[in-house]
């Protein structure tokens, strides 16, 4: 019972979310993961915060980076950086919509970078990867334009 309260929670509240989010990048402030490095999850195994200095737009998000060569790095190469799904909730994604994410739920599953919408979700991700990145990355291509 206490599962199906979370996950119908996070549902209704991705499903408002994403009518507001139109961008195939989720962003707060224009900025891609909340001002967080992308990198720096590959590099250090934890969440650094960018430098406005250092940063990089990139399909219409700002991504700030914590080094120069971290920002080197994501300019040759986004798409091994960047987190799946266009920074958007990975389990939610899975099933077929985009919803919001916080920067301590981050995973690196086969040298990529995920996100979800909050440690509940993250939880229940955490038991089911395999399965939810194959669901997710079949959904994505019909909702990573969609608002």
């Amino acid at each position: 019972m206490k599962k199906l309260l979370v996950v119908t929670t996070f549902l209704l509240f991705a499903i408002f979310s994403a009518r507001a989010q139109k961008s195939e990048i989720f962003v707060t402030g224009n900025k891609a993961i909340r001002g967080y490095d992308p990198i720096a999850f590959f590099k250090e195994s934890k969440p650094v915060k960018g430098d406005e200095k250092l940063s990089y737009n990139w399909k219409d998000a700002t991504w700030l980076f914590s080094t120069q060569q971290n920002l080197d790095d994501f300019k040759t190469s986004p798409e091994k950086y960047a987190p799946q799904y266009g920074c958007y909730c990975a389990y939610g994604t899975a099933d077929g919509h985009k919803a919001p994410t916080q920067t301590e739920t981050w995973t690196i599953v086969g040298d990529k970078l995920y996100f979800n919408y909050n440690n509940k979700v993250k939880q229940l991700w955490d038991k089911n990867q395999k399965a939810l990145i194959e669901k997710a990355d079949q959904q994505w291509i019909d909702i990573k334009e969609k608002p």
